[in-house]
């Protein structure tokens, strides 16, 4: 597919930064339901930045852990006061409905204990004892500075998942929002800044591309942590190649799969498929992309998912009711996501449920599904959006084929089958994340988030962050030094 009708290449390049263009030194984000400025403020600067940064981590460092902790702690707390305002900035700025914002800023809570109980399982301190060669201690310690770089659908729980661990860790954090959501990134630094944690120690820097591109590249950066298109993600990679000394953990999106094969329960299978691939617009990383059915199953479960779809309320966010979801974060996007539906269609491609478009000047999109079947060469690539592609297949090695037919491995899904089936799937199939009669979306936080492929680096976030955030040092250790050369000397 080629890149206009790629939309992750569309919202790398979305209208926000026409409008910059025409304001610098400033930044401007929008709310993508009414086009109406939510926030403004100036670029900030890299090298003072890092420089603040760089006084600040080694006094942060020094700092017992259980003081990080209590003050992570804090930041909760902080969290909980500013909740109202926060899902009030998060859905303005994404466009997602207020109940999924609530849940968001739940998350960004929930997060904190979550990985106080990580990095002491994590990063525990052992020692061995020998009465002659004296002790062995296993300890961790931080890296220094990390950047920590973020996409605009979860604009507070995605960066305070990488934040947190690293800043328990003794790091100094230098945050870097999204250009479209930086609001919710300046109201999430007040939290942990008001929570006792300096501004120095942990930093907002609020910019574009370029300052993102500049802040990988400083030297006076120990990490860098960053969830986002695959695309920004590789660009991050190849910056750093030659620099083996840096932490890179890379969280990237995915091509999902959610294969559904012998069931009973049509009804709960068609939820957890609209659950999994038109959730916040289709704007999340673990989405369901293509759903692979069974040809027997395919009339049924399609048939029940579309009607389950055709029921969807897509709106802005404090509309009433509720809406199940808002639209996607600009016009770039949405123009991106109907070329895509209109490729996919001209090469084989049959419209089950069409994409629909009913505001030419705001970037509301309709749950849309497409039978890509007949297609012979489907484009892997990352649709962020709400489309769903259907394939069908004859047999289980078949779907399992399928869902690996993809350069991604972020997340599979099967739903229904046998327990020896799920066992066949879980063993064949390539994911760093595998569920069976569950969405793919929503992972949770005692578990590992992350993906092989072009889904990330094999440094996964989640309960796992706390291995990228600290490194472990061995060390032999004797009270008095006490050595002999038992063999070579005259």
């Amino acid at each position: 597919m080629d890149a206009a009708a790629n939309p992750s290449t569309a919202i790398d390049s979305g209208p926000l930064s026409d409008r910059l263009a025409s304001s610098p030194p400033g930044l401007v984000s929008y709310e993508p339901a009414t086009g109406v400025e939510v926030w403004r403020g100036r670029i900030g600067d890299v090298e003072e930045t890092v420089k603040r940064a760089r006084r600040a981590w080694g006094g942060w460092a020094a700092q017992p852990l259980s003081t990080r902790m209590e003050l992570v702690r804090r930041f909760a707390n902080e969290v909980r006061k500013d909740a109202e305002k926060l899902a009030t900035t998060i859905a303005r700025e994404t466009g997602k409905p207020m109940w999924e914002a609530n849940a968001e800023v739940e998350a960004v809570i929930a997060k904190v204990e979550t990985s106080i109980r990580a990095y002491a399982e994590r990063t525990a301190q052992r020692k061995l004892d020998s009465a002659i060669q004296g002790s062995l201690a296993v300890r961790h310690k931080p890296h220094g500075v990390m950047a920590v770089i973020s996409p605009y659908n979860m604009p507070a729980h995605l960066p305070n998942a990488h934040i947190v661990p690293a800043l328990i860790a003794g790091n100094a954090v230098i945050f870097k929002p999204s250009e479209r959501a930086p609001a919710t990134g300046e109201l999430l630094a007040r939290c942990f800044n008001r929570a006792g944690i300096s501004s120095a120690v942990m930093q907002l820097l609020v910019g574009g591309p370029d300052i993102g591109q500049a802040l990988v590249a400083h030297d006076g950066v120990d990490g860098v942590l960053f969830t986002g298109s695959a695309n920004t993600g590789i660009a991050i990679n190849r910056k750093l190649a030659t620099r083996p000394d840096k932490v890179c953990a890379l969280e990237m999106g995915g091509n999902n799969p959610l294969v559904v094969w012998d069931t009973p329960k049509i009804t709960d299978a068609a939820a957890l498929i609209v659950q999994s691939a038109f959730a916040s617009a289709g704007q999340r990383c673990t989405a369901a992309r293509r759903l692979i059915v069974k040809d027997s199953m395919y009339d049924a479960i399609v048939g029940e998912t579309k009607a389950l779809a055709d029921r969807i309320i897509f709106g802005a966010p404090f509309d009433e009711p509720a809406p199940f979801m808002g639209p996607v974060i600009d016009n770039a996007a949405a123009d991106g996501l109907a070329e895509s539906f209109v490729y996919l269609m001209s090469h084989g491609g049959k419209a089950v449920k069409h994409l629909v478009r009913p505001h030419d000047t705001l970037p509301f999109v309709s749950p849309a599904i497409i039978d890509t079947t007949a297609m012979k060469d489907r484009p892997d690539v990352e649709l962020f959006g709400p489309i769903l592609q259907v394939i069908r297949v004859s047999d289980l090695d078949e779907a399992i084929a399928e869902a690996n037919n993809t350069r991604f491995g972020l997340v599979s899904s099967l739903i229904g089958g046998s327990p020896q089936e799920y066992n066949r799937f879980w063993a064949n199939v390539r994911a760093g994340i595998v569920n069976w009669n569950r969405p793919t979306i929503s992972p949770s936080h005692a578990a590992p988030m992350g993906g092989i492929g072009l889904s990330g680096n094999h440094r996964p976030t989640g309960y796992y962050a706390a291995d990228y955030c600290a490194y472990p040092v061995a060390s032999g250790e004797v009270e008095q030094p006490r050595a002999v050369i038992g063999v070579g000397l005259k």
